[in-house]
């Protein structure tokens, strides 16, 4: 039973062993979880800028889609269950997910995943990385943006709250993200 799940995270024509496969998906859960406590509140808007969308960049690109978004998917199940591994800016748990930032946390899968599908469609370039990275950036932040309207029942005020103070910022991932991840697919073998 476990082999066609390992098969289906990593395709089947480069199935690694079960044990290296959960490492790579805990590991990059963690490296997320380790981005996260990096965090800067604003004074403008309820949510922080921290480091985890780029970690979200990072496992995505360098696991691929399927590892990467049950990286992600196990990060939220992490944080739903208490663990120390959503920003300390807010109140962790369930919580969190309901918050200002909940939108955000929900897209990581997604988001992992269309940077993880697009970094792993070609030879590892540049642009290719950098096009995973500014897509998945999109998904989170129409996650995040959605989830904002919601709770403000504003669009002005979810853009203000969830755009205007990150742009810099996020471009600075983007690139970092994309040119780490160019050299980083490489050292991780779960792909053929």
């Amino acid at each position: 039973m476990a082999k066609p799940f390992v098969e289906f995270l990593v395709g089947r024509e480069s199935v690694p062993s079960r044990t290296v496969l959960a490492a790579w998906v805990v590991g990059g859960s963690l490296f997320v979880a380790c981005c996260a406590r990096v965090s800067l509140p604003l004074p403008f808007t309820p949510v922080p800028l921290t480091l985890a969308n780029f970690g979200v960049l990072m496992v995505g690109l360098i696991l691929g889609a399927r590892a990467g978004f049950a990286a992600l998917a196990l990060y939220l199940i992490e944080g739903v269950m208490g663990l120390p591994v959503f920003s300390p800016t807010g109140p962790g748990g369930l919580a969190q997910l309901m918050g200002p930032t909940g939108g955000f946390l929900m897209a990581y899968p997604l988001a992992a995943a269309v940077a993880g599908r697009i970094a792993e469609s070609g030879k590892p370039t540049m642009g290719r990385t950098t096009a995973g990275a500014i897509l998945a950036e999109i998904v989170l932040f129409s996650g995040g943006i959605s989830w904002l309207v919601i709770l403000t029942h504003s669009l002005s005020q979810a853009v203000y709250f969830g755009v205007y103070g990150f742009v810099f910022a996020e471009v600075i991932k983007i690139m970092l993200a994309a040119a780490l991840a160019r050299h980083g697919r490489g050292v991780v073998r779960i792909r053929k």
